[in-house]
């Protein structure tokens, strides 16, 4: 479905939302991500700004994105993807003992879904281990959701100057991590450091939501628990389509395109959503019903296009490895309240949930 979007700054637009325009407009060059022509459709989002600074790949077109993706992608290799599986495994270990070591109902969030994918982006990233409590800090508190403008920027702040530092310090003495790899090639500093907080922004929030989601979906679907241990793989790509973490995405027509028997005028931006795509009865059947066996293939929860999430993969070996733990260390692990208490995440960025209180039973 095409329907008219007034925006919040006035912008006139419009608004997809069916599995087969989201995927048709995400995979059209004449479709653009620059964050300068780009109209975002919630108040307080950053919105039409100026063109992305160098590095930012993910708000760039092509020739500029795809000299930054070739890049990086060569640095997601097979060996890399296996060596972070081993990783998570004992990251995700070591948050389960520290769980297991608490008194009292234990919040989820917090004390599982949260660390684990930041310290895998450290693993990613080369961050030193001494480092990693300061690093871990920051990045939460980048994403925190009471947190006001100015604790926004001192948090931002941070991030830029500690990725600053750890640029400098991976081309003295370079390592076997993405960083280090990518100082072996033309990419200045500035571009670097971008990259670095980019990958952050793209894997710590959104696969922490996914987490802590799946624990709650495991705790509210009698036999979920049982499938997420079985059939992990088939499991994940449900839940990947069913709660769609990101909630839309935007692009701005950078000529006129007949789309869907309407007429999109150059400078119009175009809303996705994710969501409603990912929840179309045209694709998928009985698609608000989850069905941790369903075949979810063709889900838009990574995106579609050049721009389909760098780390897919990496997450999936996350949400694979991680969720499968907790509900084996703990098979009676159960909600420390009435599931209707779990209080959503409200802001319109990023879906999950704020807090997951739980009594862990082995």
């Amino acid at each position: 479905m095409l329907k008219r979007l007034t925006y919040p700054d006035g912008h006139r637009g419009w608004l997809a939302t069916s599995h087969e325009l989201v995927r048709q407009v995400l995979a059209d060059p004449r479709f653009s991500a620059r964050s300068d022509l780009r109209h975002m459709p919630v108040p307080g989002a950053p919105g039409n700004q100026a063109p992305a600074p160098p590095g930012m790949f993910n708000s760039m077109d092509p020739p500029e994105h795809t000299r930054y993706r070739r890049l990086l992608a060569g640095q997601f290799t097979v060996r890399r993807m296996r060596q972070l599986e081993q990783r998570v495994r004992e990251i995700s270990d070591e948050h389960l003992d520290a769980v297991a070591r608490q008194s009292g109902p234990v919040d989820l969030v917090r004390a599982w879904a949260q660390p684990i994918p930041a310290q895998v982006i450290c693993e990613l990233l080369g961050v030193p281990y001494a480092d990693r409590a300061r690093f871990h800090g920051h990045a939460l508190d980048l994403f925190r959701l009471d947190r006001t403008p100015e604790q926004t920027a001192a948090a931002y702040s941070a991030v830029h100057e500690f990725v600053r530092d750890l640029v400098a310090a991976k081309r003295a003495a370079p390592a076997d991590d993405l960083l280090s790899g990518l100082t072996a090639s033309d990419l200045t500093d500035e571009e670097l450091v971008n990259i670095g907080f980019a990958l952050l922004g793209a894997g710590l929030d959104t696969t922490a939501n996914m987490l802590a989601l799946g624990a709650f979906t495991a705790l509210t679907h009698p036999g979920a628990s049982e499938v997420l241990r079985a059939e992990p793989d088939r499991a994940i790509e449900e839940l990947l389509r069913y709660h769609s973490v990101i909630p839309f995405t935007v692009r701005a027509a950078l000529e006129d395109v007949e789309l869907h028997g309407e007429r999109i005028t150059a400078g119009e931006c175009v809303t996705l959503s994710l969501p409603e795509a990912n929840r179309d009865p045209a694709h998928f059947a009985d698609p608000d019903v989850l069905d941790l066996l369903r075949h979810a293939a063709g889900h838009v929860a990574f995106g579609h296009g050049v721009h389909q999430c760098l780390g897919q993969q990496l997450a999936r070996v996350e949400l694979r490895v991680a969720l499968p733990a907790l509900l084996t260390r703990f098979p009676a692990l159960r909600l420390a309240i009435p599931a209707a208490d779990v209080v959503m995440r409200a802001d319109n960025l990023v879906r999950g949930v704020v807090e997951l209180p739980v009594v862990c039973e082995d």
